[in-house]
């Protein structure tokens, strides 16, 4: 992994990281998982297919694995950015990859300026009809914990009249590391799921949607713990 993220910063920080060399780079991590042993097991990423229009899509944030993994499953389909704190765009290397991909970018400092930024870096980058991932929650968790799950990617979809997509992921095969919380130990016995769900326009105050979105995840991660 480190090899291919010194790889792509270097390309990035001399302006030669486009959106294929992210997509390409990202099935780079997805198959150093797979050599491991880690199985990974995807739902309904057709849906993406059949988008004739941007989205928003919204989903839990559990481990490093998704931020890595998901731009292989989604930029050949469709322009897609993060919305992402600010420290990521800082790291040592790896900020050069992060900032040539024209995140949206959070300080969790100022909630105030937090939600004027990603309103306005939202609008701006889906009228160039590029999609936004979002996680809403506080912090990465292996938990699912709704009151944590804020709004604002519902709010951004409605703003803008386009789709939202539920994203649920159970991905703790990729542990929290003890000195830097993004390298952790892979556990190859934990499969990695992921499940897009169908398509939804918010309607009213979004507050249905809001609540069918945790819905969907909380069933997902409920049936793949059960497994």
């Amino acid at each position: 992994m480190m090899k291919t993220v010194f790889l792509s910063s270097r390309a990035a920080k001399r302006g030669h990281y486009g959106d294929a060399e992210w997509a390409e780079s990202s099935y780079e991590i997805f198959h150093h998982l797979e050599r491991a042993g880690v199985q990974f097991n995807v739902e309904n990423i057709d849906v993406v297919d059949r988008l004739n229009s941007p989205c928003v899509f919204i989903g839990n944030h559990m481990s490093t694995l998704e931020t890595f993994v998901l731009p292989f499953m989604l930029q050949p389909h469709l322009p897609i950015v993060f919305v992402v704190k600010k420290e990521l765009t800082e790291y040592p290397v790896f900020r050069y990859v992060m900032n040539s991909r024209n995140p949206i970018i959070v300080g969790r400092t100022n909630p105030k300026e937090d939600l004027q930024n990603m309103m306005q870096g939202a609008e701006a980058r889906l009228k160039k009809n590029i999609s936004i991932l979002i996680f809403p929650q506080t912090t990465r968790t292996h938990k699912f914990d709704p009151s944590q799950f804020n709004t604002i990617g519902v709010k951004i979809a409605k703003r803008n009249n386009v789709p939202v997509i539920p994203l649920a992921l159970k991905t703790n095969a990729w542990g929290n590391g003890r000195l830097i919380k993004d390298f952790g130990k892979i556990n190859p016995k934990t499969t990695v799921h992921f499940a897009f769900g169908e398509p939804m326009m918010v309607e009213g105050n979004g507050k249905e949607t809001h609540e069918q979105i945790i819905q969907f995840i909380q069933e997902k991660l409920q049936k793949w713990e059960t497994a």
